[in-house]
């Protein structure tokens, strides 16, 4: 349970109010790739078996190699990105954090359930989502002066140029999301990057078998295909700026990244029950009466929402 904080997705409620079947509405609330890294045939034993060191092996050495981890770094792979969100927390003394906002709220929820108190000005740690979720600000290595720091680089991955991963080290945690880029966020994998002493700490944390089978096996391929992932960040820049073009004439762009765009709208709340009716489902802030964020979609959504649009 998520104790009602505010996210995409949220597909069923659409559907109980607007009708329709789930299978029918085009969800972009979410900034998850829509066309997803093609997973093939997974080995019988991936799925049979306890996930073994082996696998692991594999899968943190493909990590290492494709985000150029510091050789001095150490690295965990997790259930996804939430698991290492909500660990992390733990490996320093409670203390003041700072979480620039507004941003993904995890974060704060994360900090606070582990006795921190989330605050600005001087502070212990800081929180910073690069690229930012929703308004896509990138941060930089200096704004990184606080005793402890967590990179939130869930959707970086359309922009290794722009990666603050070769600041991983102690008092430094970079997160990495494998869902968002290779459209598998079903699959619930995710990393840490950090100070080594402290990844010890955090795989202790998060107990044996943090990862499954088919994880391992899936994930360990995808990062190993680079020119899979070179293919796709050119699909996605391509994709993100024909959405600009569509919703000229409905509002202006505020912000976002290649996985998901930002605008303001006269009514956001309205906005989002127009293409609701047409079952496309996007994404609104309660901080916000204007702000509408769209993912992309795949090959066979951009008709419709040109029709709704």
């Amino acid at each position: 349970m998520n104790g009602g904080r505010d996210h995409g997705g949220g597909l069923d409620a659409a559907v109980a109010r607007w009708g329709g079947a789930r299978a029918d509405w085009l969800d972009l609330s979410t900034g998850i790739n829509p066309v997803p890294y093609p997973v093939g045939d997974i080995p019988d034993g991936a799925w049979t078996a306890l996930p073994d060191k082996g696998a692991m092996a594999r899968l943190l050495r493909a990590a290492r190699r494709f985000w150029e981890v510091p050789e001095a770094a150490g690295i965990v792979a997790a259930n996804g990105a939430s698991a290492v969100i909500a660990a992390v927390p733990g490996l320093w003394p409670t203390g003041r954090v700072d979480i620039p906002g507004p941003t993904y709220n995890e974060h704060a929820a994360a900090f606070r359930a582990s006795g921190w108190e989330v605050a600005e000005g001087a502070c212990d740690a800081r929180v910073l989502v690069h690229p930012n979720n929703p308004d896509g600000r990138w941060w930089s290595a200096g704004d990184l002066g606080v005793p402890a720091v967590v990179i939130d680089e869930s959707f970086a991955d359309i922009a290794p140029e722009r990666s603050l991963v070769g600041q991983a080290g102690p008092g430094r945690v970079v997160l990495k999301s494998f869902g968002k880029f290779w459209g598998l966020a079903g699959l619930r994998l995710g990393f840490a990057i950090g100070g080594a002493a402290e990844m010890a700490r955090l795989c202790d944390r998060l107990g044996p078998w943090s990862v499954s089978g088919p994880a391992l096996e899936i994930g360990a391929r995808a990062l190993e295909d680079r020119a899979w992932a070179e293919e796709t960040r050119i699909r996605l820049a391509g994709d993100a700026a024909r959405l600009d073009r569509l919703m000229t004439a409905q509002g202006r762009l505020v912000g976002g990244t290649d996985l998901f765009r930002l605008y303001e709208v006269a009514d956001a709340a309205d906005f989002q029950a127009r293409l609701a009716e047409r079952h496309i489902w996007s994404r609104i802030f309660p901080y916000s009466k204007t702000w509408v964020r769209l993912g992309l979609p795949g090959p066979e959504g951009w008709a419709r929402l040109e029709a709704a649009l």
